[in-house]
């Protein structure tokens, strides 16, 4: 098994070769790291950005992306610093009739937001509004979580069309119970939310769209 490299190696960056000493811990690794991700997906999208690009910005070897996060999409997903992993969740609902998939979708989604009290979503949605670099990364959220790993596998046409509407439901929703809490829907039942908004969701999903 290869040993993982040691943070004290020299890596040369934008301004020439520079050594690092060894970062007080691992939470200081990781948390440099999340922060240059950031910025990094932000700049470059998430196909631009690259894991050499984000470790030099974080001063750290590129082993470490894949030591602390195991590889470039737990860190996307990580940067974005939402309550749950979304694709591990959408990968818990995808297995079904795909007639079905929306209510699935909302059920295990409300499931996880209520189970987090929504703070830390409200917390993402709101900082939306005011900073560029957390709608950047939303929207490559949208296009690469929601593109490839779920509209793409039941569309029959127009994936990222289809993403984006599958958005605006489940971010609007989302805006609306955890945000605003306007009423009733802040206090609505599970099953009441996904009688409400399921069939609608899927049809952005499979349906035909105009």
């Amino acid at each position: 098994m290869a040993a993982v490299p040691d943070e004290s190696t020299e890596l040369a960056g934008k301004d020439g070769p520079r050594r690092r000493g060894r970062r007080p811990g691992g939470g200081d690794t990781r948390a440099a790291l999340l922060d240059a991700a950031r910025v990094v997906f932000a700049e470059r999208g998430y196909d631009g950005a690259t894991v050499r690009a984000i470790a030099e910005r974080a001063g750290v070897d590129p082993a470490m992306v894949n030591h602390w996060f195991g590889g470039k999409e737990p860190l996307f997903v990580a940067a974005l610093n939402l309550p749950v992993d979304p694709a591990a969740a959408l990968n818990e609902v995808l297995p079904g009739d795909p007639e079905l998939l929306a209510e699935r979708i909302l059920g295990r989604f409300l499931q996880l937001w209520d189970t987090t009290g929504g703070a830390q979503l409200a917390t993402l949605i709101q900082s939306i509004a005011s900073h560029d670099a957390a709608a950047s990364l939303l929207r490559e959220f949208i296009t690469r979580v929601l593109v490839i790993k779920v509209v793409a596998t039941v569309a029959p046409d127009r994936p990222e069309l289809r993403a984006t509407l599958c958005g605006t439901q489940l971010f609007g929703l989302a805006f609306v119970r955890y945000v605003l809490k306007v009423e009733p829907l802040a206090s609505a039942d599970h099953a009441t939310i996904i009688a409400a908004v399921a069939p609608n969701l899927q049809r952005y999903l499979t349906g035909p769209l105009p």
